[in-house]
């Protein structure tokens, strides 16, 4: 683990090159100003990114998620408003339909959504529910050959560009023999009447990506756009997110790279009584621990994605790399805005992004107290 193929090696080298000379420049100008780079998508949608786990039959690469959680860890070490655009666009829009859609559907909507040309939203969470399944409130009723949907979600990322084309959403479409909701997913495009993005939230961090409340209110679609089986929309969800986990942990590994990079340099520019405040032990050590944080969610969600792509059961693995690397993106970018001193209090400055960027790895697709429910769960307790 940790040793990355020649082929990987190639990607992750240019992806950092993209990072830096492309991404990096623009970072702080977008996060000011609350824009979406969407010159920065159509590039990476160029580079072949939006496409790096999916088979060239569509249009992608053919690669797997190894290589998409490189190029998530190299973009997300400058900016991770741009990595977590790229992570949402592919394993929560792209992922449902590649992985569940009917042939008709990935002809539809693969094409563009591979290429970076459009984007699609992942519609789970909702105001009363979200990890909760009992919860969901959104219902899609049969009415002829529609459905209507009626309902909320809230936290929706990539649902309100002006190249969205589509939000895959979990609504109750019945009731099991046991009473229970049946739920299940459709597919809502973007334009359709009663289907509506709701002004964009007022965030503290991410600011360059895209995240919007929705609203359906009697949208209507063809009954043909049921994405997968019907009452299988919530255990759908669950397994896009058991993969989605891994690609946030690659995310979240090159948030606290990124602050250890940033700390390296700057201890060794800034002098302080006549000396680098790199030669003083107390910042010498708490740079050496950010590395070993850094070091150690690497291993977990390379670990991971070896055993989802060896075919294993790898939601325990998914979990902790989750959990470790948030929580090593958190402290990371602590210690640095402390390291930083004045300076890391900036919004100019790379570190104070991510000190405002990192909370959210702790929260979203899971958050740290789900992730040890699940590794508890799966020891059996």
């Amino acid at each position: 683990m940790g040793i990355l193929t020649p082929e990987l090696e190639e990607l992750r080298h240019g992806v950092e090159q993209f990072a830096n000379e492309v991404v990096d420049p623009v970072a702080e100008k977008h996060d000011r100003e609350h824009t979406f780079p969407y010159e920065i998508v159509s590039q990476m949608g160029e580079m072949g990114l939006f496409g790096l786990p999916i088979s060239e039959e569509y249009g992608g690469m053919g690669g797997d998620y190894m290589a998409l959680g490189v190029a998530l860890e190299e973009l997300a070490r400058v900016d991770q408003s741009v990595a977590i655009t790229l992570e949402a666009a592919v394993s929560l829009g792209i992922m449902p339909i590649y992985r569940f859609g009917t042939e008709e559907q990935k002809q539809k909507y693969l094409p563009d959504l591979v290429a970076g040309k459009a984007l699609a939203g992942f519609g789970l969470t909702e105001p009363d529910a979200g990890s909760d399944a009992g919860g969901t409130k959104t219902t899609a009723k049969e009415d002829g050959d529609e459905w209507v949907v009626n309902g909320n979600k809230q936290f929706i990322t990539n649902s309100g560009t002006d190249i969205t084309k589509l939000v895959t959403a979990t609504a109750v479409t019945g009731t099991r023999e046991n009473g229970k909701k049946e739920i299940s997913c459709i597919i809502i495009p973007s334009g359709t009447p009663g289907f509506t993005a709701e002004p964009q939230y007022n965030k503290v961090g991410w600011n360059a990506s895209d995240t919007h409340p929705l609203t359906f209110n009697d949208a209507r679609v063809p009954k043909e756009n049921l994405l997968g089986k019907r009452g299988r929309g919530f255990a759908q969800f669950l397994s896009i997110l058991d993969e989605g986990r891994v690609a946030i942990a690659a995310l979240a590994t090159g948030a606290a790279q990124g602050c250890v990079d940033e700390c390296v340099r700057y201890a060794k520019e800034r002098t302080s009584f006549g000396k680098a405040i790199s030669e003083y032990q107390a910042i010498s050590f708490k740079i050496a621990r950010m590395e070993a944080r850094a070091w150690s969610a690497r291993q977990a969600w390379h670990a991971a994605a070896e055993k989802m792509l060896a075919g294993e059961n790898f939601s325990k693995e998914a979990s902790i790399a989750k959990m470790i690397s948030s929580e090593a993106a958190m402290d990371n970018a602590r210690d640095a805005t402390q390291i930083h001193g004045g300076y890391g209090f900036m919004n100019e400055y790379r570190v104070a992004r991510h000190y405002r960027d990192s909370k959210i790895l702790e929260i979203g697709e899971g958050t740290t107290e789900v992730q040890q429910m699940l590794i508890a769960r799966s020891l059996g307790i």
